[in-house]
């Protein structure tokens, strides 16, 4: 990246990268709209009786929200105040102190983003591996055949070098690409086999695969009986299924699904990479399943080229045991969602504040999210937020969240500050990318580490001088790191103070933190994240060339973390190692899930949904060449789809007068949103999409323009899975009507 008088004036791949080998994407050259913007905020903002905002000093926001918050904890306990985001803006170090705040406030209510789009995964991930930290990936660069449903790397990306490897399959005569997908997508057009399935109808067409793959007999038998149990119960209810009904439903030819499923299960190797057209869709729950399946029945999860578990060296989330007898987890309030991953899903939230329940949530924290936005429903955020009786924002840019608050604070940007991100999530070499601040932070903002530190000492949780004796230890063993005094030293405090345990990333930033080069101090954590991974999977990371025994392998593990610029590989596993991530104790993989196998058997009498009053599909949420989430506010970094058009086929743009380019107005039960059409046949007659990631509204010519879509005002929180309440995005029913709404 260059930089100039605080712009970044250019981007490039870094080929030094182990992962991207100088691999990038247009929206990461285009960063210098996120650092630079006209929304910025520059320092801590109290809202006034009349809404408007007034700049405090830190010391004044620290101490206001800090009285606060306790007021509300001590009134009405812990399950009152809750937690929205942490790690935003690309860098989830912001997430490990954020979690602090949880602690302090004395609740379990952790909200995010990733808990809206991927909660059902993580809890089929628990009841087929045994922990719901256990996450899948996929050999897409090695498979011979690879299924892509849902997803369209070609724009979202997710795999290696999204593009360079989506072309090389489809060049490739010895693989077969297999697309599922409603939409011609660019990923699609290269594909050998599209099946375009009917929106919402994915879990008819997955159980018809897996169908035609049991009654053909052709599981790996051997597989099944030596990696996994329960498919007895499983295979039972798969025979009785009706294959053509349910091609027929799903819109797709009988022979074209039992075609993919005799290509599946006679490859040498087969992945299946998913994404949010899956896990968003009717069934969300039930799809994240029985796309997992699909490998194991055929025998190729755990296998080269197929789909194995992998290591983590920071958990992006945690296990949260079923609700019941002796388990530390909760259920919400008023809506009964219990905890899945130690998150809450953000879709239950609006109705856990706008009620009148005792117990109802009255404080909120959010942390580098834009729910507003971002939230199913943006009228239920809207009214919800107007219920609280504190809301605390942190965050770089004022957002349309950020309105709603009683304080702001601001952060520094990721180019101010060390971040990395947690998506750690490759195999069978993982990395991990440690990034260096581009330019000074900006006047009167703090980073996230800073931020929640001041607060807990405010909050009385944190002494206000800190660990003076430990950081003079920190810094003697950085000085002579042959000794290695810290390690011990650190562990007796946290032996000796357990008020200290959850907070211990913040006892490592003010004393490893303050000794580590070049204000690195926030990524303290990481040192005791490397030696536990270093002490867990010792095998995996000498074979990366480092060659120490015992804790030291944690020490050069976490040198190699800070002193290599372009990112460093931290372990390369084998596929031994990848069957023995499976959690459960006897080893296996637990294929016979109840609720699971309750809903394979009700979908036979599952009857179309249907809508006089909204007769289209609307996929919400694609993904396209230039939209991103809310942190690119300014409208002038996209080069093309300004506005964000909506997508509808020539025959609904017929059949409802509207011309191509023309505007019109998109409405579903919750609302209606003025869009401008595109008309393609890329989508299904009856199926219309609208992108994320519009909708801001930016300063133009002394006022504020929104560009694009409110998508969420057409989005309902109520229309979700029952297992997990994940909003049904790709699945909203609507009506277009030619001409603006007033």
């Amino acid at each position: 990246m260059r930089t100039e008088d605080g712009r970044i004036t250019s981007v490039r791949g870094d080929k030094k990268h182990p992962l991207s080998q100088g691999y990038l994407c247009q929206k990461a050259a285009r960063l210098d709209f996120y650092q630079n913007h006209a929304d910025r905020l520059t320092a801590p903002l109290r809202r006034k009786a009349d809404g408007t905002y007034e700049e405090i000093p830190w010391d004044t926001a620290f101490r206001e929200i800090a009285e606060k918050i306790v007021a509300i904890r001590t009134a009405h306990g812990g399950r009152a105040l809750a937690y929205y985001g942490g790690g935003g803006q690309g860098n989830h170090l912001g997430g490990v102190y954020g979690r602090g705040l949880v602690e302090a406030m004395g609740t379990r209510f952790h909200y995010s983003a990733l808990a809206q789009e991927k909660t059902g995964d993580f809890w089929v991930n628990g009841k087929l591996f045994g922990r719901q930290t256990c996450h899948v990936a996929e050999a897409v660069e090695e498979a011979e055949v690879v299924v892509f449903i849902g997803t369209n790397p070609w724009q979202a990306h997710g795999i290696r070098n999204a593009r360079d490897t989506v072309r090389a399959i489809a060049k490739d005569p010895k693989r077969t690409m297999i697309v599922i997908d409603p939409k011609r997508t660019e990923t699609a057009e290269l594909a050998d086999i599209h099946l375009r399935v009917r929106p919402g109808t994915d879990a008819f067409l997955l159980t018809a695969l897996l169908a035609a793959i049991a009654q053909e007999e052709r599981e790996n038998m051997a597989y099944l009986s030596k990696r996994t149990r329960g498919y007895e119960k499983l295979r039972e209810a798969l025979l009785d299924v009706p294959v053509a009904d349910y091609a027929a439903r799903a819109g797709v030819p009988e022979e074209d699904v039992r075609r993919v499923a005799r290509t599946i299960a006679g490859a040498k190797s087969a992945a299946v990479r998913i994404d949010l057209g899956l896990q968003q869709s009717l069934h969300s729950t039930l799809n994240s399943y029985l796309e997992k399946v699909l490998t194991i029945v055929t025998g190729h999860f755990g296998e080269p080229g197929g789909n194995a578990l992998h290591s983590f060296i920071m958990p992006l989330i945690g296990h949260s045991d079923d609700v019941g007898p002796g388990s530390k987890s909760w259920k919400t309030t008023v809506t009964g969602m219990p905890e899945i991953g130690k998150l809450f899903p953000p879709n239950v939230l609006p109705a856990e504040i706008d009620n009148d329940d005792p117990g109802r949530v009255r404080a909120l924290v959010v942390d580098s999210a834009n729910p507003a936005l971002s939230g199913a429903d943006t009228a239920a955020w809207t009214a919800a937020f107007a219920k609280l009786e504190l809301m605390v924002v942190v965050d770089v840019a004022m957002t349309e969240t950020a309105r709603h608050a009683h304080y702001i604070l601001p952060a520094a940007t990721q180019f101010e500050k060390w971040e990395t991100t947690f998506f750690t999530m490759e195999f069978p070499t993982q990395m991990l990318h440690l990034r260096r601040p581009l330019f000074a932070q900006a006047a009167n903002t703090l980073p996230e580490p800073e931020i929640y530190r001041r607060l807990l000492v405010a909050m009385g949780e944190l002494p206000a001088r800190g660990f003076p004796f430990l950081r003079a230890v920190a810094r003697f063993d950085r000085r002579y790191p042959r000794l290695r005094l810290f390690p011990a030293a650190f562990g007796a405090l946290m032996r000796r103070n357990r008020k200290l345990r959850p907070y211990a990333a913040f006892v490592l930033y003010d004393t490893l933190g303050r000794a580590l080069p070049d204000g690195a101090a926030a990524v303290a954590p990481l040192w005791g994240a490397a030696h536990l991974y270093a002490k867990k999977h010792p095998d995996a990371v000498r074979k990366i060339r480092l060659s120490s025994r015992g804790a030291d392998l944690g020490e050069e593990l976490f040198a190699r973390l800070l002193e290599n610029r372009s990112g460093a590989t931290i372990s390369t596993h084998t596929y031994d190692d990848a069957r023995g991530f499976i959690r459960h104790a006897d080893g296996l993989i637990h294929l016979d899930v109840p609720e699971m196998l309750t809903e394979i058997m009700a979908l036979a009498d599952e009857a179309p949904p249907t809508s006089a009053d909204y007769p289209l599909v609307l996929i919400a949420g694609e993904r396209r060449s230039y939209n991103a989430n809310t942190i690119y506010r300014n409208p002038a970094w996209r080069k093309k789809d300004g506005d964000g058009a909506l997508h509808i086929h020539p025959e609904d743009a017929a059949k409802y007068g509207l011309a191509d380019g023309a505007s019109a107005t998109c409405t579903s039960s919750r609302g209606s949103v003025p869009v401008r059409v595109a008309v393609t046949d890329a989508t299904l007659p009856g199926v219309v999409t609208l992108p994320h990631g519009y909708g801001m509204d930016y300063p133009n010519g002394g006022g504020r323009v929104v560009t694009g879509p409110i998508l969420n005002l057409l989005t309902d929180a109520a229309h979700c899975d029952p297992i997990t309440a994940t909003p049904y995005h790709k699945f909203v029913p609507v009506r277009v009507m030619a001409g603006e709404t007033a």
